[in-house]
Order: structure tokens, then sequence, then C-alpha cells
């Protein structure tokens, strides 16, 4: 049973017992019985003592706070509060013992010291009993079937779990120990449970000690750690777990009830691309914002980061209706919907309608993400992936030079280094569109571009989530396949860090890490989502599409990357500037082209501007 102690209990026990303390005190000074001589300075010192304990104890905020929830810091708390009640305690005896005004023959000198001592035992002993208490009955008395869990990973998020588990009676899990590949942590009991072996004893650990459930307390740990846990889990037949990342872990975010599946992110994790937010939100805090492209994955997710810095308004851009509509009513049910957002439903290939919202709104910063990206697609519809990617670019670009927009930043791809296929060229020209309104106007425009986005409209992860949902088989053009993925969040930080970073035309890029195969993610998310690659779901070969290639680059042959003050983000600065004079042109017989639909001639044209 839980003791219900409520802090004004705690006041009426401390007033009782720091009566008893100086009893105590003399007690174990002066042999029992004590001569009366005593009586009167004793008395004395008991008044004295609760004048000076109890406020002190106040301040020190003995009555404010949950007991049951005690920890270190508390007996730091208790020990100071006593430790300067002695102290001035002490002082007031020995003083008011000097000007004689202690009645009777007076107390020892040490009976201060001994008090203290004994009112630190007492007072931290009736609060800790009130944790200890807690501590068992949520420990040994959990309410429902307890569950047998594993805990890998013996760090600071794996003893946070663990001290969870213990202190909650709502959390019907009971902590079998530990795992961890530190040789000098095997072995060691932390929270009362041990270290029982390294990673690779899971399949062992889990039949010897009959676990349910392997929680994965590793936050900061590279993908390939965890896919090694998760495929002993699966080895095993065992449910596995996460905790969230390393920077929810430092914001205090890491719970047992926050627990999660393990998902294909966790499997890529790399190290996160610091960024100066401080550094972002001055730079949109109170300005007037475009994003184009505003429905879209990157776009949504750009609107939704730039409404945190408090910009003067943000102008949604985008060509789907229902997107907007979307965004909109995302921002109206997380209560940030109100004056400063301003869903606009237009084309970019149309500048006479770009032209007047320009006039109209005034935008200082402009993030362009509108864009075709689909590869298969745009190899089909050659003539929309010009108008839209090339046309609409330099709409955009050229409206925000007329209009004295101060930063503008374009969404590239890494498919527009040495492009192999129509979007690839069509983003390699819209990148070379930027930097010469860039070199031509000496204003911060630029381009930042990465690789897939994990999650996004399109992207490989839906897709396979969609097959694996009926049943299979799960398509993969190649077995060598590879690519680059970075999450959406990752990418618009990157965006918006471009946006302060950028001085006259460069490109922006990500440190991605390792390019990860594709036909690895389809086998992971098989075994994610509990089903055997092979026997419940195949992985199916379908060739290469039509502009697709096995691999993607980060840069272009004859770019010179360099690093910014930014550990993963590089920035190239020689491979969009020195077009050729008739570049302009040359771009407009392009678009020509596209709008008469000369799919040969376009073709040709469209790969001999992306090949300079």
């Amino acid at each position: 049973m839980t003791l219900k102690f409520r802090n004004r209990h705690f006041l009426i026990v401390d007033i009782l017992l720091l009566v008893l303390t100086p009893v105590i005190a003399l007690t174990l000074r002066v042999n029992f019985p004590w001569g009366a001589e005593y009586c009167l300075a004793l008395l004395f010192f008991i008044g004295l003592s609760l004048l000076v304990k109890l406020p002190v104890f106040y301040i020190f905020r003995f009555y404010q706070r949950f007991w049951p929830y005690a920890s270190i810091d508390a007996m730091l708390s208790i020990a100071g509060g006593v430790g300067l009640a002695t102290l001035i305690l002490t002082g007031l005896t020995y003083g008011f013992q000097g000007l004689g005004l202690v009645p009777g023959s007076g107390l020892p000198r040490s009976i201060p010291f001994i008090d203290g001592l004994v009112t630190l035992v007492v007072v931290a002993g009736t609060r800790f009993t009130v944790r200890t208490s807690e501590y068992y009955r949520a420990r040994w008395h959990k309410n429902g079937p307890v569950k047998r869990v594993l805990i890998a990973g013996a760090g600071d998020a794996g003893q946070i779990v663990a001290r969870e588990i213990h202190a909650s009676a709502h959390l019907t899990m009971a902590l079998v120990g530990f795992v961890d590949d530190n040789p000098e942590k095997i072995g060691r009991t932390i929270h009362g449970a041990r270290v029982l072996g390294s990673l690779t004893k899971i399949p062992n650990l889990v039949e010897q000690y009959r676990v349910h459930e392997v929680i994965i307390a590793m936050p900061t740990v590279p993908g390939a750690v965890i896919r090694q846990v998760v495929q002993a889990c699966e080895l095993a037949g065992v449910a596995s777990k996460t905790v969230p990342g390393v920077y929810e872990l430092l914001a205090g975010n890491v719970n047992v009830n926050r627990l999660r599946p393990v998902e294909i992110g966790d499997l890529l994790r790399r190290d996160r691309v610091e960024i100066d937010a401080t550094q972002v939100a001055a730079l949109l805090n109170g300005k007037r914002v475009l994003v184009t492209g505003a429905g879209g994955s990157i776009g949504s997710e750009l609107c939704t980061q730039i409404i945190k810095c408090q910009p003067a308004e943000l102008v949604a851009l985008g060509h789907g209706e229902n997107s907007l509509y979307t965004l909109g009513k995302r921002f109206e049910q997380s209560g940030r919907a109100g004056p400063a957002q301003t869903m606009i439903v237009a084309d970019v290939r149309d500048r006479p309608r770009l032209d007047a919202i320009f006039a109209r709104y005034q935008p200082q910063i402009v993030f362009h993400a509108a864009a075709h990206k689909h590869v298969p697609l745009m190899e089909a519809n050659c003539e929309d992936a010009v108008t839209n990617n090339v046309l609409g670019t330099r709409n955009v670009v050229e409206l925000a030079r007329d209009h004295g927009v101060a930063h503008f930043v374009m969404i590239s791809t890494d498919k527009a280094v040495n492009p192999v296929n129509i979007m690839g060229m069509t983003k390699r020209l819209a990148e070379k569109i930027v930097g010469r309104v860039a070199a031509e106007t000496k204003r911060p425009y630029v381009a930042v571009r990465f690789g897939n986005v994990l999650g996004s409209r399109g992207s490989v992860i839906p897709l396979f989530k969609r097959q694996i949902a009926a049943g299979g088989p799960v398509t993969v053009t190649d077995p060598n396949m590879v690519r680059f993925f970075m999450t959406i969040p990752e990418a618009v930080q990157l965006v918006l860090q471009a946006s302060t970073l950028g001085k006259n035309g460069e490109v922006f890029v990500l440190d991605m890490g390792a390019p990860v195969k594709i036909a690895d993610l389809a086998r992971d998310m098989i075994e994610l989502s509990g089903f055997r690659v092979g026997e419940d779901i195949e992985i199916k070969y379908t060739g290469l599409r039509p502009g697709e290639r096995l691999y993607e680059e980060l840069f272009s042959e004859g770019e010179k990357p360099a690093q910014t003050q930014y550990e993963k983000i590089f920035v190239t600065r020689n491979g969009v500037h020195g077009v050729d004079a008739d570049f302009e042109a040359q771009i407009d017989e392009l678009i020509i082209l596209a709008q008469q639909g000369e799919s040969e001639e376009l073709r040709e044209k469209l790969a001999e501007l992306a090949a300079h």
C-alpha cells in the first residue's frame, strides 16, 4: 500500500521530530537520565530550533516536493537545508550562551552538531521511507500481466528506461537485464539488473530468461548497430521497440511511454546535421516569406518550420488545392492559424499570375520547392518536366530579382549531378538559372542539393509499405541499386540553414553518409513488418526503368566542394557559374520546343544544355 503522505503531513511530522531531536542529541551526549539543570536550556533550544529549522526547510522547498519521486537532488536539498539550519542554530546558541541569555546551566557545546546529525537522519528518513515504499510497490505490484524485457544498451538512455520500469506500477514490465557491447559494463549491475552480455547474445538470453520484448536504448549508435539488434530479435522471435533519438533524449523526452516499434529511419540512422537554429530564426523572424510547392512533402515541412520562426507573413503557394487545404487545416489544428498564413493556388508556369502575387505580397525571402521529380514519369512527359522545372524556376527567380527579394533558395536534387534522366537534366538547368541570376544581382540566391527523402510522396518507402500490406511482392529494380537517404525534417533544416549561409549562387550539399542498397531497404521493411523474406513476401527484381541508374552522386565533375562551418554541409561555388553568353536564348529555344511538343528535338536540346 502506498503511503499517502502530503507535504502538510510532513510538516506535522517534522514539528514532532524536531521537538525530539534535541532530546535525542542530549541523551547521546549525556547519559540518561540527565540532570534537571539541563531542562530549561533544552526547552529554550527546542524552541529556537523550531524557529530556525522550519523557515530554512521551507526555503529549501521541503514542503513543495513530491517525495514519492525523490532522487539525488532531493537528498542534496535535505543535506543543504539541515546543514544551513544547523550552522544558524549553532551560531545563535553560542551567542545566547555567551550573552547569558540561556536559562539554567546551558547545554554542552556539541549539542547543536549532534542535533543536526539526528535531524538529517529523521528528516531524510521520513521522506525516503515514502520514496522507497513507492519504488518497491511499483516494482513488485504491477497492474496486469508482467512482460519480461531486456534492454539493449546500458548507457544513459538504458538506465533511464530501467528506472522508469522499476518506478511505475502502470508499466507491466519486469526488467531481466541489459546487453551492451562495452566489455567494461558486462557483469556490472545497473538499477538492480545485470549487464548479461554483448548484443550478439540476445537470441541466447531471450531463450534463457524467457524474454518477451527487447527495448533498444541506444539513441546515438549508427543504423548498422540498430539493424544488428533488430535482426537478432527476429532470429529470437521477440518484438523490439526503441527509444527516441539522442536529441529527444537531451530534451528529456525519453521514457517508456514513448517507446515505439523500430522504423526504417532507425536503421538508416546517421549523424544529425547540426544547424544554427538561432541564426535561422533571426533571418526569418518578422519577414515576409514565400514558399512554392507548399503542398508537397518538402514544401509543407518548410512551411511548418518557418512558422515556428514567427515570420511577418507566410505565403504558401501550390498548384494542388487539396494539398494546400490539408496544410491549412494542419495549421489550424496545431494552433498556428491566423493572418500570418496565406494559401495561394497558382502554377509557377503562369508568369503574369506570379507577378501579381509578388507585387501584392512583396516577399523578402523565397523558398522554391515546386518541381516535378518522379523520374520515370518525367521520362514519358519531357515537355511538362521542362515547362515546370525549367520555365517555372526561371519565372520564380526572375520575379524574385525584379521585386527585390533579398534571399532565394531553390530545392535541387542529387539527380542533377552528371544527369542521365529528364528530371535530373531539368534540375541541373534550374541550378544554372539560379546561379546566373545570382551572378547578375550579387544577391544570396542559392540551391540546396540532397538525395531521396524518407516518406515523401513518390519515394520507395510508401510504395514498399503498400506492397507489403497487399501481401507482396515487393518490387526492386536491381539488386545493386543504391541511393542516398535523409529524413524530411533534416532536408528542411538544411534548406533553412542554406538561406543563412548563401552569399551568391552557391549549391549547398548535405553529407548523407554511405548510400543504402534498395534491396536491403526492402528486406528490412519486410522483416520490420513481421514477415520473412522469401517465405511470406517475395522481393521481385524488375530491371532499371527509363532514366534510372544504379547510383547517384553529390557533386559533378569539375565541382570543387568545400566544407562550411557546419560539419555535414558542403558547398560548391563553381558548378553553375560561367554559363555561355547565349544561355538565355538557348533556354528560350528549349521552352518553345517543350510548348510545341517537339519531343525528340526537346530531348536532344535538353541533354546538350545540361551537359555543359
